[in-house]
């Protein structure tokens, strides 16, 4: 089992930046592609970017991509992402996941039903 922890959100302004972080428990965070997630208010929970479990291979929605970046670190048991040029839209609660599966290319890890373990969220809010 992994429980995830996110930590880094905030206000911001629109065209600056934040990191989130997402720390995880126990000692197979590396058997787990981790992904990022958010949740405006009263929309549905939305892909925003995925890694893979060693070889660090990522995918991006369109609407992050070329701003977000997300990373990994396994000695450290702990996932990023790397926010910039933030515009008010991207304002949600961001949460990580973990997903089990193996075998499976990064671009096929966009739907929130395939990960198993979730973090609590974290708020991100970008005034305009």
């Amino acid at each position: 089992q992994v429980q995830l922890v996110e930590s880094g959100g905030g206000l911001v302004q629109a065209g600056g930046s934040l990191r989130l972080s997402c720390a995880a428990s126990g000692r197979t965070f590396s058997s787990y592609a981790m992904g990022w997630f958010r949740q405006a208010p009263g929309k549905e929970r939305e892909f925003v970017a995925v890694i893979s479990r060693r070889d660090s291979s990522t995918f991006y929605a369109d609407s992050v991509k070329g701003r977000f970046t997300i990373s990994r670190d396994n000695a450290k048991n702990t996932v990023y992402l790397q926010m910039n040029s933030l515009k008010p839209e991207d304002t949600a609660v961001y949460y990580c996941a973990a997903d089990p599966r193996r075998g499976i290319a990064t671009m096929y890890r966009v739907s929130p039903r395939e990960y198993e373990y979730w973090g609590q969220g974290t708020q991100v809010t970008v005034s305009s």
